[in-house]
């Protein structure tokens, strides 16, 4: 996993989401600071912040020469070599410098700014030393490397690196097994959904990852959620805004399949065998809103833009217990803004969000099923379902969750929903 992190804005919060993931599932991790050519954070302080939320120690592998307009590239600590920043240019400059008393060094940032990146550099190598490629397989390191996106800058050294020290895909557990990617025989799983990736055709993908054997074009598999065979004819490989259909994938590549609605985040695809893979969560949103349809004559548009999008996973539907409000779950407010835009743009519909004071979601389950129909008649007003049909308690705030945790110990508060259903 690559996370980028804006060093203007730091760490977000559908970063620290990602994060929440990774952990669990104990994923390498490599981070990327963007935005080093614009006005940011202090690098050391970036450093820190990322510690600290993430929860997870870094190992620079490049360093920042200035930012913002006085951005003059990074010292890759790796190679020790120089690769100098030029504005509006998508290609790098790299020099193989003699240490940091090279002329080549201070001809090319200055005398100043050589002092400094020697100094920075010094204090990394003496707190961070080598990297431990096994401390990062286990997710207890990410190396970590600065640039700017947009201009192509400082993204090789990263993709190099990632070349070199990133694993080969890893065995993954399912509900009945452990599966070897070096199994005979085929299975994946969908892990994203993106609806009108192209406007001008309503397309809907989903995007399967390979976990065991060989995918092949135009034969059958079973999806196990639906239990009937399926087949694609034209599968794509993406790369960007390129895509070519493939003849055949392997465990570790990315699948895009055409979808007319028969796919979930999570379903599973397989050769015959009956099995969900598991670890694939849904987390719980911060902030909520009500989706208010501002035309009555596009509310078939609306139901659909509503299941569509959120079945991309970037936010979750819940309808109010015993009524049709319909509330949106995210993790940040820019989410919002996208999918009121798409919603008019790619359906038609237009919406009005108005903000819900609830803090949490939290699925419910119970053994005993009195005492779960008994807290959703007594709490209706906070008792929402998901898109499955789970039943789904809206905390007002940190304090009645816990208040409600503890008043009903029969009944069991999770944050996260686990997707293999």
């Amino acid at each position: 996993v690559v996370l980028v992190i804006d060093s203007v804005n730091g760490v977000e919060a559908q970063t620290r989401r990602l994060m929440e993931v990774i952990a669990m599932r104990k994923t390498p991790v490599i981070v990327f600071i963007n935005k080093m050519d614009r006005d940011g954070k202090n690098r050391f302080d970036l450093l820190e912040e990322i510690e600290k939320e993430l929860n997870i120690q870094l190992h620079p592998m490049t360093f920042p020469i200035n930012s913002g307009k006085d951005f003059k590239g990074v010292y890759d600590i790796h190679n020790k070599s120089l690769v100098l920043f030029t504005p509006g240019s998508k290609t790098e400059e790299s020099l193989q410098i003699q240490g940091f008393d090279d002329p080549m060094l201070i001809k090319k940032v200055g005398e100043r700014d050589a002092a400094v990146i020697k100094e920075d550099v010094e204090l990394i190598e003496g707190v961070y030393g080598e990297l431990n490629v096994d401390d990062y397989l286990s997710g207890n390191v990410a190396p970590v490397f600065f640039g700017s996106a947009v201009n192509n800058f400082g993204v090789k050294e990263m993709l190099d690196t990632f070349i070199r020290i990133a694993p080969t895909p890893r065995p993954r557990e399912t509900t009945t097994r452990k599966v070897d990617p070096e199994e005979e025989k085929f299975s994946g799983f969908i892990f994203k959904i993106h609806a009108n990736l192209d406007p001008k055709h309503r397309d809907r993908i989903a995007f399967l990852r390979v976990c065991s054997g060989k995918f092949s074009r135009n034969k059958y598999y079973e999806h196990v959620r639906l239990g009937k065979d399926v087949r694609f004819s034209n599968p794509y490989s993406f790369l960007a805004r390129q895509k070519d259909v493939i003849e055949e994938a392997y465990p570790g590549d990315v699948v895009g399949l055409f979808d007319t609605g028969n796919f979930k985040i999570g379903d599973t695809l397989t050769e015959g065998e009956k099995f969900f893979f598991t670890g694939i969560p849904s987390f719980s949103p911060e902030i909520f809103k009500e989706v208010v349809n501002k035309d009555p004559m596009k509310t078939k548009q609306l139901e659909k833009g509503l299941i569509q999008l959120t079945d991309e996973g970037v936010a979750q539907l819940f309808t109010q217990f015993g009524g049709t409000k319909k509330i949106i779950g995210c993790v940040g407010e820019l989410q919002f803004e996208v999918i009121q835009y798409r919603l008019l743009q790619e359906y038609g519909a237009s919406v009005q969000m108005n903000s819900l004071p609830f803090y949490k979601a939290c699925w419910l389950t119970s053994k005993d099923p009195k005492k779960l129909q008994d807290f959703a008649r007594f709490k209706q007003g906070n008792i929402a379902e998901d898109k499955d049909g789970h039943m789904v308690y809206l905390a007002q705030s940190e304090w009645f969750l816990n208040t409600e945790i503890t008043n009903n110990p029969d009944i069991e508060f999770h944050f996260t929903s686990e997707i293999h259903k």
